[in-house]
């Protein structure tokens, strides 16, 4: 169930709504087309104050819940997730300044951050190591007065262009997750190597690729989390994650199912219209149905969140869940809509790209299935008394 928001929350919600209608959907499947990240529309976005949403308001942000974040994305991802998802990562980034660096660095980053005139980025991923984030090997060595950092990073969002990039490097590979700390990465000092963003099917707003690290000093100061606080602050962040991807999915499904349903009662087919179908209309419901239970897991999963409780196996099961069904749906919409559906100005088809891009980001379906087996036993095995 949503939460009551307060009126100044409320109020962020609708201004991302009317957002979304005029200046992101009439403009997204020009964004795939050309094959780049929206930089106009993403400072627009800013402009509005989507880039300091959980910023605390005396640093120049919302100082809003998180719950209000992931309405905001899932609003945005009805037009298109692609722009959703790089926007909230450079959020992400300027969140966590505001929450872990030091007040020199808040000073100098914050906001060029929160005016997206400089973009954010978190740095987990590597060539090698994705869902087994304990295996990274960018290595990060003590020196006076900093680290050295040497390495490569791939698959994060936002890489085509972000130079403020939250960056986790291991700092002794014998102690594994225990090891890892979390700096933060200016991509334009020396030592860093931006590499060519990926050519993602469907994806190009969200501006994925990678970068290497080069014999890159950072400062003591730089460090926003020690040696195995920052795998438990990733950890921590990419609960938070996986909910909001399964918002977007929301999202999109209630986008897709919007315009499917204008066709089909629009449309007319043997003398009446597509929705007195009873095969297209019960497929439809269908969709309905899961989106709405989507929808309840992924808001169970951020009220958690708000809460301060354990979020672990909600947000697992909300991202499962969204992805699992989502590509699959979007597919029943656009069945629904015929050959209109295939039309580039209906955005069915880049949503269902957008929705495998779902079943990978922030740990894969398969992933999700292993953290929801790891907490089945002390989760359900005491709902009923008595032996097998």
């Amino acid at each position: 169930m949503e939460p009551q928001f307060t009126p100044d929350e409320a109020v962020l919600i609708e201004i991302a709504k009317r957002f979304r209608d005029e200046q992101v959907a009439p403009h997204a499947a020009r964004w795939e087309r050309e094959r780049r990240m929206p930089v106009e529309a993403l400072r627009a976005a800013a402009a509005a104050g989507f880039t300091g949403i959980e910023v605390p308001q005396e640093m120049g942000g919302q100082g809003a819940r998180y719950f209000v974040k992931l309405r905001i994305a899932e609003e945005l991802s009805q037009a298109c997730m692609g722009f959703a998802f790089s926007l909230i990562n450079t959020h992400n980034c300027a969140a966590k300044l505001a929450r872990s660096g030091t007040p020199s660095l808040r000073e100098h980053y914050l906001p060029p951050l929160l005016r997206a005139e400089r973009f954010g980025a978190a740095a987990l991923t590597e060539p090698q190591a994705g869902s087994d984030f304990a295996a990274i090997k960018t290595s990060a060595r003590k020196v006076a007065g900093g680290w050295i950092l040497n390495g490569e990073k791939a698959w994060i969002t936002n890489a085509a262009l972000a130079d403020v990039i939250v960056t986790y490097a291991q700092t002794d590979p014998a102690q594994r997750g225990r090891g890892i700390a979390c700096f933060l990465v200016d991509g334009t000092r020396a030592g860093f190597e931006r590499k060519p963003p990926f050519a993602l099917m469907g994806g190009h707003a969200i501006g994925a690729g990678g970068f290497a690290l080069h014999d890159y000093f950072v400062h003591d100061e730089e460090m926003l989390h020690g040696p195995g606080d920052g795998f438990k602050a990733a950890l921590q962040s990419i609960n938070g994650a996986r909910t909001y991807v399964a918002a977007m999915c929301c999202g999109m499904l209630q986008g897709a199912l919007a315009a499917a349903l204008r066709y089909g009662a629009e449309r007319q087919s043997f003398g009446k219209p597509l929705l007195q179908h009873q095969g297209l209309r019960w497929k439809l419901a269908e969709a309905a149905t899961d989106l709405e239970a989507a929808r309840a897991l992924a808001y169970r999963a951020a009220a958690a969140i708000d809460a301060g409780a354990d979020a672990a196996l909600a947000a697992a099961q909300a991202k499962q869940f969204a992805a699992r069904m989502i590509v699959g749906r979007l597919s029943d919409c656009m069945q629904a809509m015929g050959a209109a559906g295939l039309r580039e100005e209906c955005p069915i088809g880049r949503h269902i790209a957008l929705g495998r891009i779902a079943n990978y980001v922030d740990g894969s379906t398969e992933m999700q299935n292993e953290r929801i087996g790891a907490l089945l036993l002390g989760t359900y095995a005491g709902a009923v008394s008595g032996s097998a």
